[in-house]
């Protein structure tokens, strides 16, 4: 999981680095794509094997939509906002999980969750100030972008019980692809060769991040890696002032940290929730 976070947390700066070379959002999502599923097919595409198959066409594609829409969201967050109130304020994608398990799955949620959630959005509310002189509307591009990611996550857990994660990973790419290639063609601009470099290693750490985070998931409780995953603030903070002489106000990590309580005492609560369901399960009758 720490593996992951650093991951990500590379593929944020180098789209910030890809964004100051003049290369546009769509682009960057683009090469992101692409150069991901070079890097991917080596891992779902094995020797001896069949291509994976899917008879579940219009789901993948609804996912890959709102998917790409909240990629591409954001990517123009991390290239106008501050690097640390971008990543604090994704932080609130679980947050909007729980609202859309209860919307679209019709999960029910107790009143200690409920009091989680609207901790989390509290914690939302801190870092945006809609109060304050600071407070931009790019902000609220970013709490889209949360609510949208979590929309997917939503989608990935329908998708996972119909096809093998691998499976889900892979056409996500295939469809994302040529789906990011038609928004960048309008405004394409061929980059320079720090750009490519940039645009490389978004590709790079952003789909290794991915598949790191697959592998921590199979091995591990949520509960236990989720606070692992609240490392990449301070690591994108000290990248953005290192790199971009951006400072933190005291407002972003005080929000991050509501919303890391939040995440965690959801994330420990449904792990709980989902032992207690397991062990009602009764065992099998030997024959």
């Amino acid at each position: 999981m720490l593996g992951s976070t650093l991951g990500f947390a590379a593929m944020v700066i180098f789209i910030r680095l890809a964004s100051t070379r003049g290369i546009p959002t769509n682009e960057i999502g683009f090469f992101r794509n692409f150069f991901g599923l070079l890097v991917l097919l080596p891992f779902v595409l094995k020797r001896g094997e069949p291509f994976p198959r899917t008879r579940h066409f219009v789901r993948y594609l609804l996912r890959t939509t709102i998917g790409l829409t909240a990629m591409l969201c954001s990517f123009w967050v991390i290239a106008h906002l501050p690097l640390s109130q971008a990543i604090s304020l994704s932080y609130s994608a679980p947050i909007f999980v729980t609202v859309g398990a209860i919307l679209i799955l019709g999960e029910t949620v107790k009143l200690r969750r409920w009091a989680a959630v609207i901790a989390g959005f509290v914690g939302v509310l801190v870092i945006l100030q809609p109060w304050s002189h600071t407070f931009s509307p790019a902000m609220l591009v970013a709490v889209l972008a949360a609510a949208l990611t979590a929309t997917v996550s939503i989608q990935n857990k329908q998708l996972s019980q119909l096809d093998p994660p691998e499976t889900v990973v892979l056409y996500t790419y295939l469809f994302w692809v040529p789906m990011s290639l038609v928004l960048a063609l309008p405004i394409w601009q061929w980059p320079d060769t720090l750009g490519w470099a940039w645009l490389l290693g978004t590709g790079i750490f952003g789909t290794l991040g991915q598949l790191l985070w697959v592998r921590a998931l199979r091995i591990g409780e949520v509960s236990a890696l989720q606070p692992i995953s609240f490392t990449q603030l301070p690591v994108v903070a000290l990248f953005g002032w290192w790199l971009f002489d951006e400072t933190l106000d005291h407002w972003t990590p005080l929000g991050a940290a509501i919303i890391l309580v939040a995440n965690t005492y959801i994330a420990r609560r449904e792990a709980q929730l989902a032992r207690r369901t397991a062990n009602a399960i009764p065992a099998p009758t030997p024959a």
